[in-house]
């Protein structure tokens, strides 16, 4: 009995052992980030359904805590559940102090419903399991939210006092709500996010078979534009059909477009993805690659690099139908038939050479096509400036390995197309590392970040927000 007590015990020591190597405890500076994370997390911040303004009160009271002067930190928004938070870290000043560099996430989230979600897990609880951190913004954007705040706050525990003022942003309704915190902000009260340049969401660095791929920095995105195809007659009783019916003429206009792929359409910063993500990807995709940066023409190997849809959304602008209307009675002939598509514009692109594209494409002067986008600003790909590309790449090095460093086109939207817009160089660039096989969850079922990348992308913004605010302007 004794004997079998003994093995038990030994059992039990060395499953505690093994679990508490595999889960180290958190260092101070690592807690901090941890219940910044939870605490933003947990706070219900939907687009629609929610309120960033208790974010970015919880977060303010953080920064006053950690002794920020009150006249630095800034809350506020166009209405009551829509604020946004704005903190300067200073610098050195004077009158020839650098501009700022701006750190900048969003707040809000897209919206969750824990029935979508797996039993054992709620949108919005922080929940630990399985080296993951599960959660409705885990990935976009609570992290880097999280992990720039305890940045600042390391710093100024730290005595660090940097060669230009740090900007702090934690914006709202960067999902598509009514009242985009950074836009607001530029119109508002500019003078608080005037900044040399812009670190956001957008890029962040690749795994395959656990180990890093590429490390992605995000210097231009496609623009948004919606087109509203649109076909009406006189309709009529549904016992007499006619040929002119508007559902089947918009559908078949629909497969004309869904058919169709806009010519290859490369900008700098998509050159040099194509140029570098080639030494990282399998012999054909690769040799794909190297041939459509030299050669924008090149079919073949457009074909090949197609086969991704990733890579191929990157190459051109695309168009999409997402919404579909029509008729009125089921007992009567359409009268209307309408059909949203969105299109994902390459930055060259203007929006009425797309629209006459698409018009030409569907072929029919009985399809009206419509521009409906109720927002129209430009999104030019920044300059990849040597001072944030370098600071990039040799942290990268240094704490990644050998890995290539890839400017990258989102072919989504971020809220760096206002910056880009005025002219300030944006990039996305996070440290945090996923494999976008199974990881890529953000706005979907049991969001999540792998912790052990979580608290490596932490150490890494920590660092670069260093080098960044340490630089002087370059001659």
């Amino acid at each position: 009995m004794n004997k079998i007590r003994c093995y038990a015990v030994l059992a039990l020591s060395a499953v505690a052992v093994t679990a508490g190597a595999q889960q180290k405890p958190l260092t101070p500076t690592q807690q901090l980030a941890h219940d910044v994370y939870k605490e933003l997390v947990e706070l219900n911040t939907s687009v629609w359904t929610g309120n960033t303004t208790p974010a970015a009160n919880a977060m303010a009271k953080r920064f006053r805590d950690a002794g920020f002067p009150e006249k630095d930190i800034f809350v506020g928004g166009p209405t009551p559940k829509k604020h946004n938070l704005v903190v300067r870290y200073r610098g050195k000043g004077g009158t020839a102090a650098p501009k700022p560099v701006l750190l900048l996430a969003h707040l809000d989230v897209v919206e969750a419903l824990k029935a979508d979600w797996s039993n054992d897990l709620d949108p919005f609880k922080f929940t630990e399991k399985d080296g993951f951190y599960y959660g409705r913004g885990t990935a976009d954007d609570k992290a880097m939210a999280s992990l720039f705040v305890a940045a600042a706050i390391r710093l100024k525990k730290e005595g660090y006092v940097p060669q230009r003022d740090i900007i702090i942003a934690l914006t709202t309704d960067e999902e598509g709500g009514a009242y985009n915190g950074v836009d607001w902000l530029l119109k508002n009260h500019r003078d608080l996010m005037d900044a040399a340049w812009v670190i956001n969401e957008g890029g962040g660095g690749a795994l395959r078979d656990g180990k890093p791929l590429l490390h992605s920095v995000q210097a231009a995105e496609k623009v948004y534009a919606d087109f509203t195809l649109r076909v009406t007659n006189a309709g009529g009783h549904s016992s007499v059909p006619r040929a002119d019916n508007a559902i089947y003429q918009l559908s078949e206009g629909l497969v004309k477009l869904s058919k169709y792929q806009f010519p290859v359409e490369l900008n700098p910063v998509s050159r040099a993805f194509f140029e570098k993500s080639a030494s990282a990807e399998k012999p054909e995709m690769g040799a794909a690659m190297t041939a459509l940066a030299k050669d924008p023409s090149d079919a073949a190997a457009a074909a090949v690099i197609g086969k991704d849809p990733r890579y191929s959304s990157m190459m051109r602008t695309t168009c999409v139908a997402t919404m579909l209307n029509g008729g009125h009675a089921t007992n009567a002939l359409p009268q209307l038939a309408e059909a949203n598509v969105n299109c994902r514009m390459a930055p060259t692109a203007s929006k009425e050479s797309v629209r006459a594209t698409i018009a030409k494409v569907v072929g029919d002067p009985g399809i009206a096509v419509f521009d409906t986008t109720t927002e129209d600003r430009a999104s030019p790909p920044s300059e990849m400036r040597p001072e944030v590309m370098g600071a990039v790449e040799k942290l990268t090095k240094e704490m990644f390995g050998d890995i290539p460093v890839v400017p990258t086109m989102s072919t989504g939207a971020t809220d760096s197309r206002y910056f880009r817009a005025l002219g300030v160089p944006s990039f996305g660039v996070s440290g945090l590392f996923s494999d976008p096989t199974v990881d890529a969850r953000a706005h979907g079922r049991d969001e999540r970040v792998r912790i052990e990348w979580y608290y490596k992308a932490q150490e890494f913004l920590y660092q670069l927000t260093r080098q960044l605010s340490s630089s002087v302007p370059v001659p």
